[in-house]
């Protein structure tokens, strides 16, 4: 008890020296006042103040804040539409005088929020404003750089800047909404129905054009087939003719009639006739005059061939 009589101005001391130790956690900043008037800025960490005369006005956090706003305009057509916005900001820097405008600038935060709010409100709305009902759903992107381009100014001489702006999504009034939608279906319907009647063209294009090569090709396979056709009965012909005059070369110098392989292919071409014919009926003329003039016929024909093939040899010597 003595020693606490004869030191008690050491407590005294010690509790005053406790008394001014404070603490500034990270991202604020402590603004600092005297008899009510700005003294200075306390960085993060333990800090110490004058006990019973410094005090902390205000804790400023220098750290990014967000709020959603909800909002309602009107374009120049007189179309009203609502907004849902979502905004980014901070404190511009964390050096004294931006702190000091920050910290006394306005009343409380909540003061700080009504008046961005308000004004980025008003921004866009006077943009609207200036803009028909069909247009608006197209410039979200405008709109954004607009409301940056009109308060970042007004923002430093508070003390915070503008991260971002994102407008989250635009509505009208269900009248306005329902009337989109049916022209968006419309228009979904036509361009379904192009869609359908382009492929139908095309198909029905594709279709002729195949059409068109397959008559292509079969008139080229008919034509080759003629062609060898004609080629084959021209050989044939011509193999006939040459074994003919074989064989009446071969019977003269034998002292044969040549009338016999004449009379040999006649009968041959009516036993020919009779088993490849379709039908069940051949009409000959049996008379001695028509086998006569047959033969004739047949003579003269060979006779032909015969002088035109020594003309050909003649010509060659």
């Amino acid at each position: 008890m003595d020693l606490l009589a004869t030191y008690w101005w050491v407590i005294i001391i010690i509790l005053f020296l406790f008394a001014g130790l404070k603490t500034i956690n990270q991202g604020f900043i402590g603004v600092v006042t005297m008899f009510g008037s700005y003294r200075r800025v306390l960085r993060p960490g333990l800090n110490f103040l004058i006990p019973f005369f410094e005090q902390i006005y205000r804790k400023v956090s220098i750290q990014n804040r967000s709020v959603e706003m909800e909002f309602q305009a009107v374009t120049a057509d007189q179309a009203n539409v609502y907004f849902k916005s979502m905004l980014l900001y901070a404190v511009q820097n964390a050096e004294e005088e931006t702190i000091k405008k920050v910290a006394f600038k306005f009343l409380s935060e909540r003061d700080l929020m009504q008046a961005l709010t308000r004004t980025i409100e008003g921004t866009i709305r006077s943009f609207v404003a200036t803009k028909r009902q069909a247009e608006i759903l197209g410039l979200r992107k405008e709109i954004v750089e607009y409301v940056k381009e009109q308060i970042d100014h007004l923002l430093e001489e508070w003390g915070y800047h503008l991260l971002d702006l994102q407008i989250n999504d635009i509505t009208f009034d269900k009248a306005i909404m329902d009337s989109m939608s049916r022209v968006v279906a419309s228009n979904n319907l036509k361009a379904a129905a192009e869609n359908e009647g382009q492929a139908l063209l095309i198909t029905k294009t594709k279709s002729a054009e195949a059409e068109g090569n397959a008559i292509k090709i079969a008139a080229e396979a008919e034509r080759t087939a003629a062609q060898l056709r004609g080629q084959g009965v021209a050989l044939f012909r011509e193999e006939v003719a040459r074994g003919m005059s074989q064989a009446a070369e071969q019977m003269k110098q034998a002292n044969l009639d040549t009338n016999v392989i004449l009379f040999s292919m006649w009968t041959e071409a009516i036993k020919n006739f009779a088993e490849v014919g379709k039908g069940n009926i051949i009409f000959l003329d049996g008379s001695s005059e028509s086998m006569q003039r047959n033969m004739q016929q047949i003579m003269a024909m060979m006779q032909q061939q015969t002088n035109n093939r020594g003309s050909q040899n003649l010509g060659q010597n």
